[in-house]
C-alpha cells in the first residue's frame, strides 16, 4: 500500500527548493504557483507537485525567463493547453540574445587583453614609483563596441 505524498507548508517548501517564503508568496501573486489552500489556522498547504514546479521555475529563471513569462506559460499548461511551441520560440530568442552577449564579452575580453599588454609595457618603461598614467590611458582608449540587445533579465520595477 503506497502512502499519499503529503502537502508542504510554506517554510518546508521554501527550504526544500532554497528560496524564501516571501518568494513563494510572490510566485502565488504572479500566478506562477496556484493559490495554496489554507489550514484552519491560516497556514498555506502546497500540494506535493509544487516542489517540482518551483524547481522548474527556478531553473527557467536561470535560463533568462521572467516570472511573468513563466506565469503565462504555466497558465496555458494548467488550463490543459500545450505551450511547447511558445516555450521553444522563447528559448530560441533567449539563446540568440545569449550568443550576442557572449560575442560582446569576447570582444571586451580582447580589448582588455590589449589594455593589459599596453599597461605592462608602460609599467616596464617607467621607473619604480614613477606614474605610468594607466588610469588616464583608459580614458583615451576607444571602448569596445557594445551590441544593442535585450537584457537577459528585466530590471526590477520601482
Amino acid at each position: 500500500m503506497s502512502e499519499k505524498p503529503r502537502a508542504f507548508r510554506s517554510g518546508e517548501l521554501a527550504r526544500a527548493v532554497g528560496i524564501s517564503t516571501d518568494s513563494l508568496r510572490h510566485y502565488e501573486r504572479l500566478g506562477v504557483l496556484p493559490r495554496a489552500p489554507r489550514t484552519t489556522s491560516g497556514y498555506r498547504l502546497y500540494p506535493p507537485e509544487s516542489l517540482e514546479r518551483v524547481e522548474t521555475v527556478r531553473h527557467a529563471l536561470q535560463l533568462g525567463f521572467t516570472l511573468p513569462e513563466l506565469a503565462e506559460i504555466l497558465r496555458i499548461r494548467d488550463r490543459g493547453g500545450a505551450p511547447c511551441r511558445r516555450v521553444l520560440g522563447m528559448l530560441e530568442k533567449k539563446l540568440h540574445v545569449l550568443q550576442e552577449r557572449i560575442a560582446e564579452l569576447q570582444q571586451t575580453q580582447r580589448y582588455m587583453e590589449s589594455m593589459v599588454s599596453e599597461g605592462r609595457a608602460r609599467i616596464s618603461q617607467s621607473q619604480s614609483g614613477e606614474k605610468a598614467f594607466l588610469l588616464r590611458s583608459l580614458n583615451g582608449a576607444p571602448a569596445p563596441a557594445t551590441v544593442s540587445r535585450e537584457p537577459l533579465r528585466r530590471k526590477k520595477r520601482r
